[in-house]
């Protein structure tokens, strides 16, 4: 029967004539399968043609209602597609790191692909393209290799964005051929960017640190919010402890700290950090609950799961230079040793591959440094204006004049954190006193200083691999000026003995800081690197890399023209081409890929290499003139090129001539212009020229590994070295700034007073000076029988500035700076509190009173007597009433319970009567001057007494409110003035203080 006669049949006829019912051995699925494909039923020999079976089969016995579904037939399997390995690649690692934006190196681009490039390639103007592949057009997006840092920048630094940069690892040939070939490279991640862990990008601030901060959390969060603060949430913050620690990738740098909530925000702000790392634990307390608790300050936060728990400080050895001593092991308390291993674990974790080396940690203590809350940090405008947030206007902006990037980021760590050791002040002070004293010693210090580079952070990439020659060159030359340096000091303190010695020991501190240089090891690394380096080899290279940079922007900016215009693009690649001449026949053939960056006389190895290699380019000059010789064609070149190897090319008429004079000679190729032909004399030493240049390229990675490695020896002196030049590199620019503004030495003591004679703001003061205006000084003597100062006058009279002026100067005295004053003698404070300026915070739901009395409630229960407080304007925020309630119950509470060294602004004048029995209360005031013409002057000189005028109506005009608006508002004054006169204010309102008083004290 044939094939087609069976599938006339019906199907029960065919079930019973060939035997495969139920009660057959063949499956009922088989039985369906074979009867919609009949062909396959002769591929049994059991049903071979001709074969007589019969099988009765019951009715009852059939299968019953629908048949289960057939299963795949592999003949109809269509091959699964997929994306390609590059792309698959690039997947896997998206799927693998879901946090971050991942980059692929491709070539010389790095792309990114699929929904990532929708997300973000708008965000920094990359154009968006397609891939096709097999399953569909793929969204893909990239850029040049050289243009990693600026986008980087604006993924990490603009956004906020974690990177993960995917490098191209080439496969070793023989794992490759194990894997029957295929890809030449394959795509890991290597490192995760994020803003915290940049290490020596172009785009980090050089004058800024750049922490990344580890916060641990001894027991659960609080749950009471800023506006139920209870007696038990403020207990539970004054005795939770905290830990944190913080690095600075970039120079080395890692602190830790052990501290309370309560002072976490303001710890947070002194370190400023560009990212915070926390547990994932933390995570479920939500992202708006975690930045109260650190202070508001708009941190990057992120949340890292520890990959092993370290359970001591011995443990950290692997990422630092040398390890922690035992001795003081015990000393780092539970809550650093957390802070640590989580903030060090991140660092792994980001920069995967990188073998990172870190300073051995310091331990900071609250007892060491002035502790300047987060408030005051910004209401006295340290490192960034009020307003606008801005550097220029700032206290390090007018006294930062350092010749360094170190030395600048020494100035601004000083700047947050005071000193309170007398010695260590005292030092300081010394140093910028001798170089003030010493026009010629300041000025070579500081065209010595202004030679050297980056010392910490250039260390830093050689301690990570990184690193190139020009950073081996700048080394030397810093190592170059320690010496120089050195030597400056060691004379001038000679000179300073002979000539005087009842001063002799009182420049110690210059043999500290000599004894402090240690220059036996770096030198002999200065004259390694001088000797092997070729300078010279170097600049050549740089110029080729620019030229070949500047081309490649030529031509991005004809390809984007092109595209603008809707007009085809050029072909670059002949552009390109035609743009590198060949050089001259009888001249050595240089090229970018020819330039040495090492002197051959760095090793023996490279002396010899290139000595060989020398021969066998006068053996092709010789090769070349021959050939020119035989073919009578003075156009010949010898070349090379990735397509074709090794070949002679001949052009102009020369190319019309015959190759029969040559043995062995092949034609590969001609126009009616040129020739190109294959030559195996050329072909040979070509092929010997090029691996003698390898053994160059080599030996001179091996010779540049020893220098660095060589410098990686002396990481630790030559750290110590360059902490010894941002030290004097901080002392000079004091010296500039006092010999420019006339600022005195402080004197600094252990007592509680504060005597400030002819004090100037110092941010003020510059401003004024630049509109050819003096600034009006004023003394101060707040301490001792007088620790509070209720300063009253009218608006614009200068109490603000007066109240910050003088805890600048303070701030100013115990960094180790002159201060801006006729003369400065002041104990140690070791808390600053400011509250000054206004303003609201409504995501919080805070308003611009709560605002205020938050930041006065801080100081009421942290301020001591070795404190510094200024408060301006304390209560405005509401009712008079209310607001000199206030006013009364701070004044209060500051001079019976803190009896700090207080400064305490008011428009309440009402204060000034009810005070009237605070012992150490002193009333000051500035006013303004009327002349007969009803002219007038503000007097910002500060005398004693009280101003009951504010004088709000003069600054109305002053502002340019309309005269109409002014003569109104000068109608209900005197109406009001009128009927508080006849009600005896001050007698009315001095209820409520006092019986808000009454309840404090009691």
């Amino acid at each position: 029967m044939s094939i087609r006669g069976i599938a006339r049949r019906p199907l029960c006829s065919i079930i019973a004539a060939k035997g495969l019912g139920p009660t057959s051995r063949t499956p009922i699925w088989q039985t369906r399968f074979s009867v919609r494909r009949p062909w396959l039923l002769f591929t049994n020999p059991g049903l071979a043609r001709g074969a007589k079976t019969k099988t009765v089969i019951k009715v009852n016995d059939l299968p019953q209602g629908v048949l289960p579904p057939l299963p795949p037939d592999p003949s109809d399997a269509v091959p699964a597609k997929n994306y390609p390995t590059v792309l698959q690649q690039h997947l896997n690692n998206v799927r693998k790191f879901s946090d971050c934006i991942v980059l692929t190196r491709i070539g010389d681009f790095y792309e990114m692909y699929f929904d990532q490039v929708d997300q973000y390639a708008h965000l920094v103007n990359l154009k968006k393209a397609k891939r096709a592949t097999s399953l569909g057009d793929v969204a893909m997006a990239g850029f040049q290799h050289t243009q990693l840092d600026r986008y980087l920048k604006m993924f990490v630094q603009d956004l906020g964005k974690k990177v993960a940069i995917s490098e191209q690892i080439r496969i070793p040939d023989d794992e490759r051929i194990a894997k029957g070939g295929g890809m030449l490279y394959d795509r890991k991640v290597t490192r995760v960017v994020t803003v915290g862990t940049l290490i020596d990008e172009n785009f980090m601030d050089p004058y800024e640190n750049s922490y990344l901060l580890g916060v641990h959390l001894e027991g659960p969060l609080p749950q009471a919010s800023t506006s139920t603060r209870s007696e038990a949430y403020e207990r539970y913050s004054r005795t939770t402890k905290v830990g944190l620690s913080w690095v600075d990738l970039s120079n080395g740098e890692f602190f830790t700290q052990v501290s309370d909530l309560a002072s976490l925000p303001s710890l947070v702000a002194r370190v400023a950090p560009r990212e915070i790392v926390l547990a994932t634990s933390m995570e479920a307390a939500g992202h708006s609950e975690l930045q109260t608790l650190l202070g508001e300050g708009g941190y990057s936060l992120h949340f890292h799961q520890l990959t092993k728990e370290l359970r001591s400080v011995s443990e950290w050895s692997s990422m630092l230079e040398h390890p922690i001593p035992k001795a003081q092991h015990d000393e780092f308390t539970r809550q650093e040793l957390s802070a640590g291993n989580l903030v060090l674990d991140y660092v792994q974790d980001k920069l995967r591959t990188a073998h990172i080396q870190l300073q051995p940690p310091i331990r900071r203590s609250g007892e060491e440094y002035m502790t300047i809350d987060k408030q005051s940090l910004r209401g006295l405008e340290i490192r960034s204006t009020l307003r606008d947030s801005a550097f220029q206007g700032s206290l390090l902006h007018a006294i930062r004049r350092t010749a360094t990037k170190s030395g600048a980021r020494l100035l601004s760590q000083r700047l947050v954190s005071p000193s309170m050791s007398l010695s260590v002040i005292n030092n300081r002070l010394d140093l910028v006193q001798q170089l003030i004293s010493h026009d010629v010693l300041r000025e070579d210090v500081v065209a010595l200083l202004r030679r050297t580079s980056d010392t910490l952070r250039l260390l830093q990439r050689f301690s990570i691999g990184r690193g190139d020659a020009d950073d081996l060159l700048s080394l030397a030359r810093t190592i170059e000026v320690m010496g120089e340096l050195a030597q400056t000091l060691h004379e001038h303190t000679i000179e300073v003995q002979e000539t005087n010695e009842s001063v002799a020991a009182d420049i110690g501190f210059l043999w500290d800081i000599l004894n402090r240089l240690d220059l036996e090891g770096p030198n002999k690394v200065a004259k390694a690197i001088v000797t092997a380096i070729d300078e010279e080899g170097l600049n050549r290279q740089h110029t080729a890399e620019m030229e070949s940079r500047e081309e490649a922007e030529e031509m991005a900016e004809v390809v984007v023209s092109a595209d603008a215009t809707g007009t085809k693009g050029p072909r670059l690649a002949r552009r390109a081409s035609k743009t590198k001449a060949p050089p001259p026949p009888n001249t050595k053939d240089t090229s970018a890929e020819d330039i040495w960056i090492m002197r051959s006389s760095a090793s023996t190895t490279l002396e010899r290499a290139h000595g060989d290699l020398g021969k066998l380019l006068a053996a092709k000059r010789e090769l070349a003139q021959r050939l020119r010789t035989q073919l009578r064609a003075d156009s010949l070149t010898l070349k090379w090129s990735a397509q074709l190897g090794h070949f002679c090319h001949v052009k102009g008429k020369d190319a019309q001539g015959t190759l029969s004079a040559l043995d062995g000679a092949r034609s590969i190729g001609s126009t009616k212009s040129t020739r190109s032909f294959y030559l195996a004399d050329w072909t040979q030493l070509g092929t010997r020229i090029e691996d003698s240049k390898l053994r160059i390229r080599a030996e001179e990675e091996r010779v540049f590994g020893i220098l660095r490695g060589e410098a990686i020896e002396n990481l630790m002196i030559l750290r110590r070295n360059g902490a010894v030049l941002d030290e004097l590199d901080v002392a000079c620019s004091s010296a500039i700034v006092a010999k420019e503004r006339n600022l005195v030495r402080p004197i600094l003591d252990d007592s509680t007073s504060h005597t400030i004679i002819g004090g100037r703001h110092p941010t003020v003061d510059v401003g004024l000076k630049e509109q050819g205006r003096l600034f009006t000084t004023n003394d101060c003597s707040v301490g001792g029988p007088e620790k509070i100062y209720l300063i009253t006058g009218p608006n614009m009279g200068g109490k603000s500035t007066y109240l910050r002026q003088n805890a600048l100067i303070t701030i100013l005295a115990q960094t180790g700076c002159f201060v801006p004053a006729e003369y400065a003698k002041l104990g140690i404070v070791d808390k600053m509190f400011s509250r000054v300026g206004s303003a609201d915070n409504l995501y919080q739901d805070q308003s611009t009173f709560m605002v205020e009395m938050l930041e006065t409630a801080d100081i009421l229960k942290q301020a001591t007597p070795r404190s510094f407080v200024i408060m301006d304007e304390v209560g405005r925020g509401t009712t008079p009433e209310d607001g000199i309630a206030v006013g009364y119950a701070c004044l209060h509470h500051l001079h019976h319970v803190n009896k700090s060294r207080t400064l305490f602004a008011t428009h309440f004048h009402a204060l000034a009567d009810m005070t009237l029995d605070f012992d150490h209360l002193a009333r000051y005031c500035t006013d303004v001057a009327e002349e007969s013409d009803s002219s007038w002057t503000y007097v910002h000189k500060l005398r004693r007494g009280v101003n009951r005028k504010s004088h709000a109506l003069k600054v109305a005009r002053l502002a340019g409110m309309p005269e109409d608006a002014i003569a109104v508002a000068a109608d209900v004054l005197l109406n009001v003035q009128g009927r508080l006169s006849q009600s005896s204010p001050d007698d009315l309102l001095s209820a409520q203080p006092m019986a808000a008083a009454a309840a404090a004290a009691g």
